[in-house]
């Protein structure tokens, strides 16, 4: 079953000869549990297409629809809250709250949306993640990987529908780069969750089930999803 679809979607800045293309005519699928990579050229229209999907920006034209409802259809407030209940998202720079403890950062995004945290099901994560002795840590006394495991752990949390992670690796060293992605890899994998990576990093891509590559706005290759 395809957890996300989006159909001939387009993102067009400006007019006339000032016209750029940004996204222009994307379609992709992604079946739930697949764990796909992103890649393109600086450029290309990868974070623009993640912008889409995670309803950050609004696009021209086409459609995207997750767990069969279409985000294009959605006022502002309806989108705002469906975000934060289907969408989990990884940045290169994890975005922790610098006055909350590991724990309290993971489980923030569920307590602002009035819901009660499934304890059992986050000290899954914790373990897998490898947390347990950093619950009461500041953010700023941990080192990148580890903020970024936070991060993970943070958007995994509210049991999404998708995780989007944006370059999540693009401030850690080579070797910090590879054990966060084997974490993504392994969690993808144990609790059967969707995950959207970009990353302009081919070995790191590879990891991935599928990779998606697009140039100049155009998908050109791995945009059709499979069942795991």
């Amino acid at each position: 079953m395809a957890v996300l679809e989006t159909k001939d979607l387009r993102k067009i800045y400006g007019s006339g000869e000032n016209e750029v293309r940004a996204l222009d005519g994307v379609s992709v699928s992604v079946e739930e549990g697949e764990f796909v990579a992103v890649v393109g050229t600086s450029g290309s229209g990868k974070s623009t297409l993640l912008n889409m999907i995670g309803g950050l920006d609004r696009p021209t034209s086409g459609s995207v629809r997750i767990r069969g409802r279409e985000l294009l259809q959605m006022k502002d407030e309806e989108l705002t809250i469906f975000r934060r209940r289907n969408i989990g998202f990884v940045f290169q720079n994890y975005n922790l709250l610098p006055v909350l403890n590991v724990y309290e950062n993971i489980v923030y995004p569920i307590e602002i949306d009035g819901g009660n945290p499934d304890t059992a099901f986050v000290k899954q994560i914790i373990h897998t993640l490898g947390l347990e002795r950093k619950l009461q840590n500041m953010p700023g006394s941990l080192s990148g990987g580890q903020q970024q495991r936070v991060a993970i752990a943070r958007a995994l949390a509210a049991k999404p529908a998708i995780i989007l992670a944006d370059e999540p690796t693009g401030n850690l060293d080579s070797r910090t780069s590879m054990d966060v992605i084997l974490l993504m890899q392994a969690v993808s994998r144990r609790f059967h969750q969707t995950t959207v990576m970009i990353t302009h990093n081919e070995e790191i891509a590879q990891m991935a089930d599928r990779t998606i590559r697009i140039e100049d706005g155009k998908i050109v290759s791995g945009g059709v999803g499979y069942a795991r």
